[in-house]
């Protein structure tokens, strides 16, 4: 049986965020950018849309009464909601372990406010981001984010083993830890990769279990 992971669909932030949420100087707290980034971005059109197209393609690759999970954020969350809006009771289940990466204090600031405010952490930011541990409460890719990325990818080989299709509705940050660990890569690697394309919004990721091992089998990406 498959794991499908997938990233959310185009959300507001996605399509204006050096408009929308980046503002410098930032107008709002941290802890309120935080709050912002959890609870209140939504999908654009252009998400709803490809949401739409998740839905005519995930009931053929997922089969029936695939175990389902998302995120603890909105954009997650609405995505799932309109690519299977017919589950049963009780999912999907929202989990902390497929969250977007913390960002604490440095939520939404650009790279010169976050450079001038936190000049200790400049160089880390730049030259090492998958250890870069954000201020004020966040979190870093290569402990924090990864850490939950094992739990979810244990949770999920379990119940692969029970015969159960996994989809996990998820976030940019969140799948670069996944794929590191499914496709044994270093999240070096597979940052590299990202810096020269980024993982589309709504895209699918292919993995089959065998002998205890993931394996990558196909990506399958929107046409919107």
């Amino acid at each position: 049986m498959p794991l499908l992971v997938i990233r959310h669909a185009e959300s507001v932030e996605n399509a204006d965020k050096y408009n929308g949420f980046y503002q410098d100087p930032r107008p709002y707290s941290g802890a309120a950018a935080h709050a912002i980034s959890r609870t209140v971005v939504g999908l654009t059109p252009r998400g709803f849309r490809q949401a739409r197209w998740l839905a005519e393609v995930l009931p053929q690759l997922a089969g029936p009464e695939p175990h389902v999970y998302t995120s603890t954020y909105r954009r997650a969350i609405d995505t799932a909601a309109i690519a299977l809006p017919d589950l049963p009771d009780g999912w999907p289940q929202q989990t902390t372990l497929l969250d977007e990466q913390h960002y604490g204090d440095a939520t939404y600031m650009t790279k010169r406010e976050l450079y001038d405010s936190y000049p200790e952490l400049a160089e880390e930011r730049r030259l090492r981001k998958h250890i870069w541990t954000a201020p004020g409460g966040g979190e870093s890719l290569a402990e924090g984010v990864l850490t939950r990325a094992a739990e979810f990818a244990a949770l999920a080989q379990t119940e692969l083993h029970e015969a159960r299709t996994v989809i996990a509705f998820t976030h940019q940050t969140a799948a670069v830890a996944l794929r590191s660990l499914l496709e044994a890569c270093s999240l070096p690697e597979i940052l590299a990769e990202e810096r020269k394309g980024k993982m589309p919004n709504a895209a699918i990721l292919h993995y089959e279990l065998h002998d205890g091992r993931f394996t990558r089998t196909g990506t399958t990406t929107p046409p919107i």
